[in-house]
């Protein structure tokens, strides 16, 4: 990279701080580190970041509600939690939360490290993505360039994973979308939590487009979703 990439690391454990911020460091990432989510908040709104790591157990604020205020400031943040639960429903909060990546504590840093670079990559290669045609859903237009749902005068901002997901489903319209297909092609990994995410993308997609008629988002059973356009 020609610019260091940024990063916001919000943990409250000074020791697992200290060791990732010297070793994120080390790979050249400029890091600001906070030790509570009302500093965390304060160093986001001041500070431009590539990416930010938030701990969901944290002293003033915790990790959920500080990933979904700094989505109130800009909803195209990158967010890994980490964080000492594993139990499913925290691991489902948090991509409801608005996180991209999700690792449980103790983890590797060097897969830290991958994953950081794998979602780096994403974000850069979509800033990059050449103008695409726009989709034509009902009196809906998708333009998936600007990440935007224009219907006349009202415009529907998304995320860049509802973008990805939505085209996705248009260049199969009215045929099957297989889960394994969106999952491998936007979360880079079939898992089940990033499923249980999917899931929580499709519905807002739904909501997003429940005003016209023709168009609906099918649940394929067990297999993957279907967007038909009448």
């Amino acid at each position: 990279m020609s610019q260091k990439a940024r990063i916001l690391l919000v943990e409250d454990d000074h020791n697992l701080s200290a060791v990732l911020q010297d070793y994120l460091e080390l790979l050249d990432y400029e890091i600001t580190l906070a030790t509570d989510g009302e500093k965390g908040l304060e160093n986001f709104k001041t500070g431009e970041f590539d990416l930010c790591i938030l701990d969901v157990m944290l002293p003033r604020k915790d990790g959920f509600t500080l990933a979904s205020e700094i989505r109130a400031i800009n909803q195209f943040s990158p967010i890994i939690f980490l964080t000492a639960l594993n139990q499913s429903e925290n691991r489902i909060n948090g991509f409801k939360a608005g996180c991209d990546d999700y690792m449980t504590k103790p983890f590797s840093s060097e897969e830290l490290a991958l994953r950081i670079e794998a979602i780096l990559k994403r974000c850069l290669n979509q800033n990059m993505r050449p103008r695409t045609d726009t989709f034509e859903l009902g009196s809906t237009r998708f333009d998936p360039a600007n990440m935007v749902l224009v219907n006349g005068e009202k415009e529907q901002k998304l995320t860049p994973k509802e973008n990805a997901l939505l085209k996705l489903l248009c260049q199969h319209k009215n045929n099957l979308l297989p889960r394994d297909t969106a999952l491998s092609a936007i979360w880079g990994s079939t898992d089940y939590f990033y499923g249980r995410s999917m899931d929580v993308f499709i519905t807002r997609l739904r909501k997003y487009l429940k005003h016209e008629p023709g168009v609906n988002i099918q649940n394929v059973h067990g297999t993957g979703f279907k967007l038909e356009v009448k």
